[in-house]
């Protein structure tokens, strides 16, 4: 079983317009999407749809988290471990723009997590983390919650036993490396935030400095740079589609943390993580993955070796 983390789940709007043009109104397309969201609920789904077995757990409270758990009882192959906390969960809403395939974002900041429920979080982590064969911690951190958050985490899982990858950024990402997360997946602009380091195979190798094992950085249509215990690899798509990619980083997440299950060899994870992410912009919400696109891409994705690894 793999296990995600969504300390900060959401009820995710999608919304399609033509075009998308500042200081006007706009006119939304005939669907509109809301399902339960947040990084570690699109991950989950993605690896249940490739058949894994996977619980989700993570904060979830108020109308909206009801919402959010109505939406999960209906995805096969899921299991809700969510914990309740008083507040109420977020909405984000991603607006996506028909005539260029761009996406734009809007993130609420979440409930206020008091001490007493993150207690009650931790104690039921530490329970279904034991049944876990990897753990994925993804998004941000609802108020309320320490910075080290992840990082109190990600020990637990290591001393179950149970390897880890984690997606965040900022300050959780930062004081995450001391407890030594299997994999971090930053994106670029993410890495080069936390690092202060323009170069990504420097950026990369900073993190892993500071704690992180492997390091897996997604630059959008530029793919896959990762720079792990036996080398620095790179993973390219080999064309760029036209879609929604909000769900591409998650589709990356979901093929890391079933490549740590599976104990897979790195070139042939890079090549299922980008494989995934593509076919991840082609679906209109995150969480989805075109099948067709998947299989397609599965064997066609290119990955070059750029160097030899280095110590940590």
């Amino acid at each position: 079983m793999i296990l995600t983390v969504t300390l900060n789940a959401a009820l995710d709007v999608t919304y399609g317009v033509d075009s998308l043009r500042p200081r006007t109104s706009h006119r939304v397309g005939a669907v509109v999407h809301r399902r339960a969201g947040g990084k570690g609920v699109n991950v989950a789904r993605v690896l249940a749809g490739r058949g894994r077995a996977v619980t989700v757990t993570g904060l979830a409270g108020g109308p909206t988290g009801a919402l959010i758990r109505e939406d999960l009882r209906g995805v096969p192959g899921l299991r809700d471990e969510l914990v309740p906390v008083s507040g109420e969960s977020r909405q984000t809403v991603t607006v996506v723009s028909g005539d260029d395939g761009d996406a734009t974002v809007f993130n609420e900041r979440g409930p206020q997590v008091g001490p007493a429920e993150w207690r009650a979080f931790t104690d039921r982590f530490a329970e279904l983390v034991r049944e876990a064969s990897v753990v994925a911690l993804c998004g941000s951190l609802p108020p309320g919650l320490p910075s080290d958050a992840y990082a109190r985490l990600i020990s637990r899982a290591s001393r179950s036993g149970v390897p880890s990858v984690l997606d965040t950024s900022g300050a959780p990402l930062l004081d995450a490396l001391d407890a030594r997360p299997d994999v971090v997946k930053p994106n670029a602009a993410e890495l080069a935030a936390a690092t202060g380091c323009d170069d990504a195979v420097a950026g990369a190798e900073r993190l892993r400095a500071l704690g992180a094992r492997a390091v897996v950085v997604s630059s959008g249509p530029g793919g896959l740079l990762a720079v792990t215990p036996d080398g620095c690899r790179r993973a390219v798509p080999p064309e760029r589609l036209a879609g929604n990619p909000t769900g591409a980083g998650d589709a990356c997440v979901a093929a890391l943390a079933a490549g740590l299950a599976d104990g897979a060899p790195w070139g042939d994870v890079l090549r299922e993580a980008v494989a995934l992410s593509a076919a991840a912009v082609a679906c209109p919400v995150a969480g989805d993955v075109d099948s067709a696109a998947y299989e397609r891409f599965r064997t066609i994705v290119t990955v070059e070796d750029l160097h030899a690894p280095q110590p940590h």
